[in-house]
C-alpha cells in the first residue's frame, strides 16, 4: 500500500496517512467515506435508487439519519447545518423525483455561498437516457446552480467522489456540491481506498491576496474623505467578523452590513450604520450612497443593494475584495481588485493601513453620518385598535432570548423586520435566504441549525404563507427530538406581495389574502396535531409572557401564533428599479440627503 495526501474538508489542514484497502460494496464505500470525511448527521428520505445506501447506513454508529417528510426539508437542513457550524450539511435523495426536490435547496445553497453535499441515487447505468422509471438527469439540471457536479457509474469511483465533492464543497467560495450514484454502482463491489487521491485539475482557489492590491487599498483609504466598509457574507464565511473588528477600529471607518452579513459586525458598535438596501436604514444606504470610497468585502454588488445600477454611489472608488473573481467587477467595475480570502485580505489591509504614514479624516463625514442615524431612526407604526405590530414582536424576542440565539428566518416582509429589529451581536446567527428568496425555508433549516447547535436556542421567524410550504418537518422535529421554536408572523397574506400590491397595484389585492379569519388552518392545533406545543398571541401586552413561556420549553418544539395586523408595512423601502437616493422612510415621506439641504 503507497502514501496518499488528503485534504479534510471539514478543516484545512492537509494530513498524510497510510491508504487502506479494503473489499465492499459501492454502497459500503459511500458510507465509509461520509464516515472518514466527518459527517455526523444526513438528512434525507430513501426510495428505490437510492437504497442499496440505507442498508449500510443502518449499522453505522458515526452518521446520524434524520428521515425528513420532503426532500426540500432535507436540503434546507443540510444548509441551516452547514450554517450553524461552518461545516458541509448533507442530504439524500433517491432518483427523478425525489432528486429534482432537492433542485431548490441546491439553488439556494448556490445563491447563498452555503456548503453541502447532495447525494442522489440514480437509475442503473445501462438505463440511464432511457426515460426509465423514476430517472430524471440531476446532474444536467443541477448544473448551473452548484459548484460541481457528478455522476458516478463505477463503484471504485465512490471513495475519491465523495473527497472531492465535501472539498470542493468547502473550499474557495463555498457552495453545493452533487453526487449522483447509479443504482448498480452502490450495488457492485470494490476495493476501498482510503484516503484517495483526488484527481482535480484546475481547482485552485486563490485566498492569498496580491499585495500590490492590498496597498493600492491602504492608499484609498488614507487618502478618502467619506470611505464605508461594506461587508457581506463572504466575511463571517471566512471567519473574518474579528479582522473585521479592528480594521474596522484602526481606521475609524463606518461600516455596513448586508442581509447576509448581520451579526458579523456588532449592532451595538458605534460605528455600525445597519443594513443596506432595499429595505436597508436610512443611514447605511445614505453612507453608501454619498460615499467617495466603498471597501467591498466579499459582497456580490447585488442589485437589492445597489438599486438602479447606474446611480449607486455615483462618486465612489471601489475596492472590491472576494474569493471568487467572476464576482469581481461583474456589477460594479472595481477599482482595486482583490482576489483573495477575506480574513487574509482583511488582515494584509490592516498591516498595510498601518504602515501608511498619514491617517485618514472623517470628522466630517462622521458629522453626516450621525446626522442621518439622529434623524431617520428605523421605527413603525403602532394601530390604535391594539392589534400587534409585528416589528415590536422582534423587538421583544431579541431582547428575551438574547444574542446568543440563532434566528432563521423565511422570506418576505417577516425576513426583513427580523433584519431590522433583532439585535445581532455575534457572527453567523442570523441564517435567512438571501440570494434566492425560498418560501419555506425556516422551518427545515432551523431544524437544522438546532441539530448542528444542539446546546443553542434556536428560533425560526416564519410568515403564515412560508410556514405551510414546509411545516411538515414539524413531525421530523417532534420525531428527532429538535427542540426548535417557531414564532409566525401571521398577518393572514402573502404580506410583501401585498405591500407591492399596496403601494403599485392600486390595492388590488389578487391572490395575496390567506384567509386568516377563518383559521384556515389553524396554527396552534397544527402544532398540537404534530406533536409540538402551541400558542397564540394577539395582543401587545401578552408577548413578553408568551416569549417566555415559549423560552421555558425545551422538550420539544414550541409554535407560537403571533396575530399581526395585516396592513403592517416594511420601511424604509428603495422601489425596486428605482435609485437608492429615492428611498422612501414611509410612504410619500423621502429623507433629506446633505445635497439637498
Amino acid at each position: 500500500m503507497g502514501e496518499g495526501h488528503f485534504l479534510c474538508p471539514q478543516c484545512s489542514t492537509p494530513r498524510k496517512e497510510r491508504a487502506m484497502t479494503e473489499r465492499m460494496t459501492g454502497a459500503q464505500a459511500l458510507v465509509r467515506a461520509l464516515e472518514h470525511v466527518g459527517v455526523d448527521t444526513v438528512f434525507g428520505i430513501p426510495g428505490g435508487a437510492i437504497l442499496p445506501a440505507y442498508d449500510p447506513l443502518y449499522d453505522s454508529t458515526k452518521v446520524r439519519h434524520v428521515l425528513v417528510r420532503h426532500e426540500q426539508g432535507a436540503g434546507h437542513a443540510a444548509e441551516g447545518y452547514a450554517q450553524a457550524t461552518g461545516k458541509v450539511g448533507v442530504c439524500m435523495a433517491t432518483s427523478g423525483p425525489g432528486a429534482t426536490n432537492l433542485v431548490t435547496p441546491i439553488a439556494d445553497a448556490y445563491m447563498d455561498s452555503v456548503p453541502i453535499v447532495a447525494i442522489t441515487g440514480q437509475v442503473t447505468s445501462s438505463l440511464i437516457g432511457t426515460d426509465a422509471f423514476q430517472e430524471a438527469d440531476i446532474s444536467g439540471i443541477t448544473m448551473p446552480i452548484t459548484k460541481h457536479s457528478f455522476l458516478v457509474t463505477d463503484a471504485a469511483d465512490i471513495p475519491r467522489t465523495i473527497a472531492e465533492a465535501f472539498h470542493i464543497a468547502s473550499t474557495g467560495r463555498p457552495g453545493p456540491v452533487l453526487v449522483d450514484i447509479s443504482k448498480d454502482a452502490l450495488q457492485a463491489d470494490t476495493a476501498f481506498v482510503w484516503p484517495p487521491v483526488m484527481q482535480l485539475p484546475g481547482y485552485r482557489p486563490v485566498t492569498r491576496p496580491h499585495s500590490k492590491q492590498i496597498r493600492e487599498a491602504a492608499k484609498l483609504i488614507v487618502e478618502s474623505k467619506r470611505p464605508v466598509l461594506y461587508v457581506g457574507g463572504g466575511v463571517h464565511k471566512s471567519g473574518a467578523s474579528g479582522e473585521l473588528l479592528r480594521l474596522a477600529e484602526l481606521t475609524g471607518i463606518p461600516v455596513v452590513t448586508t442581509l447576509m452579513a448581520r451579526g458579523t459586525f456588532p449592532d451595538s458598535h458605534p460605528q455600525h450604520m445597519g443594513m443596506p438596501g432595499m429595505h436597508g436604514s436610512v443611514s447605511a444606504v445614505g453612507a453608501l450612497q454619498q460615499s467617495d470610497l466603498i471597501i467591498g468585502l466579499g459582497v456580490r454588488f447585488d442589485d437589492r443593494v445597489t438599486g438602479q445600477l447606474a446611480s449607486f454611489a455615483p462618486h465612489a472608488k471601489i475596492v472590491h475584495a472576494d474569493i471568487d473573481p467572476a464576482e469581481i467587477s461583474k456589477n460594479r467595475h472595481a477599482d482595486v481588485p482583490i482576489v483573495g480570502d477575506c480574513r487574509e485580505v482583511i488582515a494584509e489591509m490592516i498591516n498595510a493601513v498601518e504602515a501608511e504614514p498619514r491617517k485618514g479624516d472623517y470628522t466630517e463625514w462622521w458629522k453626516t453620518l450621525n446626522s442621518y442615524k439622529e434623524t431617520y431612526p428605523l421605527g413603525y407604526e403602532e394601530f390604535a385598535d391594539g392589534s400587534l405590530a409585528p416589528q415590536y414582536v422582534m423587538e421583544r424576542l431579541s431582547a428575551i432570548a438574547g444574542p446568543d440565539t440563532y434566528f432563521v428566518a423565511g422570506v418576505g416582509q417577516h425576513q426583513m423586520w427580523a433584519a431590522q429589529f433583532i439585535d445581532y451581536e455575534n457572527p453567523g446567527t442570523f441564517i435567512n435566504s438571501g440570494g434566492l428568496g425560498t418560501m419555506g425555508f425556516a422551518v427545515p433549516a432551523a431544524m437544522g441549525a438546532k441539530m448542528g447547535r444542539p446546546d443553542a436556542t434556536v428560533w425560526a421567524i416564519d410568515g403564515d404563507g412560508c410556514f405551510q410550504m414546509t411545516n411538515q418537518e414539524l413531525a421530523t422535529c417532534a420525531i428527532e427530538g429538535v427542540p426548535v421554536k417557531i414564532a409566525i408572523i401571521n398577518n393572514g397574506n402573502l404580506g410583501m406581495v401585498r405591500q407591492w400590491q399596496t403601494l403599485f397595484y392600486d390595492q388590488r389585492y389578487s391572490n395575496t389574502n390567506l384567509q386568516a379569519s377563518l383559521r384556515i388552518p389553524d396554527f396552534v392545533k397544527l402544532a398540537e396535531a404534530y406533536g409540538c406545543v402551541g400558542l397564540r398571541c394577539e395582543r401587545p401586552e401578552d408577548v413578553d409572557t408568551v416569549i417566555k413561556e415559549a423560552m421555558e420549553i425545551n422538550d420539544r418544539p414550541v409554535v407560537v401564533d403571533f396575530v399581526v395586523h395585516q396592513d403592517a408595512m416594511v420601511w424604509p423601502m428603495v422601489a425596486a428599479g428605482t435609485s437608492n437616493d429615492d428611498i422612501k422612510i414611509a410612504r410619500d415621506m423621502a429623507p433629506k440627503w446633505e445635497s439637498e439641504e
